[in-house]
């Protein structure tokens, strides 16, 4: 059992329930992640704290124990004029949104019509049955990657946002 504070080591491949691979770390290196840090799902570090180094291991992770369910309530409608003064609004085209607080946010463009566009501030994974394919690869004391996002956020960086000396991504998609 790895003990918290510990800095593991993951090679992973994550798909949806359909089998759609949303992640892998094939061909990049291994996540590193503090353990006791809730960085990560808790049903993926469980797994991990129970591997032995090269130890490899198939988890399955329901929706709600992952990024929840699909809220249909986090989909905002805005003026189109809103939006056009900055990009052209495409379907599935991810921004960046200032909320009132001054945080950056990502959302999903979902719709888009004459008048306005729906902005979608759901996790893409929200709602989705999760499977990994983890190996662990490797314990240490302290991080070894001089930049490794242990902010939690899921993305591996596809989010866009990095993560701050605080380890919070500045995407603020771990919200």
């Amino acid at each position: 059992m790895i003990q918290d504070g510990k800095f593991a080591l993951v090679h992973y491949t994550g798909t949806t329930g359909e089998g759609e691979m949303f992640d892998t770390t094939e061909g990049r290196e291994p996540f590193e992640f503090e353990i006791g840090q809730g960085h990560v799902i808790p049903s993926f570090e469980d797994a991990i704290k129970s591997l032995a180094i090269d130890e490899e291991k198939e988890i399955f992770i329901k929706a709600d124990d992952a990024y929840g369910a699909y809220n249909e309530e986090m989909k905002q409608k805005v003026p189109l004029a809103e939006i056009s003064q900055f990009l052209t609004p495409e379907v599935d085209l991810v921004i960046q949104v200032m909320t009132q607080e001054g945080q950056q946010i990502p959302a999903r463009i979902a719709e888009v019509s004459d008048e306005e566009v729906t902005l979608d501030f759901n996790h893409p994974l929200a709602g989705k049955d999760l499977k990994f394919q983890l190996k662990l690869v490797g314990v240490n004391d302290a991080a070894t990657q001089e930049h490794h996002h242990s902010c939690g956020c899921g993305c591996e960086g596809d989010c866009g946002g990095e993560c701050d000396e605080n380890s919070e991504c500045s995407c603020g998609c771990d919200d």
